[in-house]
């Protein structure tokens, strides 16, 4: 098992940790009662990537309102692009950085949003290197807390970041019926 392998197992036995036995878990009680764990797709070491930010353009500076599930609006700043290919697909996201100096947010809905993955979105939380490169691993890619029942208010991912090809990692749909 490669570093990465151990660290990746070890956020993910954290996230069950805490959706099965925490009282700030997004799942009721009855759901948690039963809950086995959430469902995710095998490791891939190809989408664990570092990408260079790209901060050009006259988009990058900009406040934005993300609309939320519940109607409201969520502040952001566009932060920039990365850009890499997937299946020999050119792909874009756009990169969202939450309040001044806040942290780094892709929010983004995949070809199996709906289907294999939640259909709202999932999100994704990508690290700054001290190189100014950005690790954007999509094996990290989570659902938001909406995914699971009602009551959250979460922002849905921008046109901009809405994708034609499928990302196989990170985490799938939530197989519970009572969401």
């Amino acid at each position: 098992m490669s570093e990465q392998d151990g660290r990746l197992e070890g956020y993910r036995q954290r996230r069950d940790h805490f959706f099965g036995h925490h009282p700030h878990s997004p799942l009721t009680e009855e759901q948690r009662s039963r809950f086995a764990g959430l469902d995710y797709f095998p490791e891939r070491e190809d989408l664990a990537l570092n990408l260079a930010l790209d901060e050009s353009g006259e988009t990058v500076g900009e406040d934005v309102d993300l609309t939320t599930t519940d109607g409201l609006t969520k502040p952001f700043t566009r932060a920039g692009h990365v850009r890499f290919d997937l299946d020999g697909e050119p792909v874009t996201l756009t990169v969202f950085r939450e309040g001044e100096r806040g942290s780094l947010f892709i929010p983004f809905r995949d070809a199996a949003a709906g289907t294999e993955t939640y259909e709202v979105g999932r999100y994704l939380e990508p690290q700054r290197r001290p190189d100014g490169t950005l690790d954007v691993d999509f094996n990290y890619a989570y659902n938001p807390f909406c995914a699971y029942g009602e009551g959250w208010s979460c922002p849905i991912p921008p046109e901009e970041n809405h994708l034609k090809v499928t990302i196989p990692a990170g985490e799938r749909a939530f197989p519970d019926p009572d969401t």
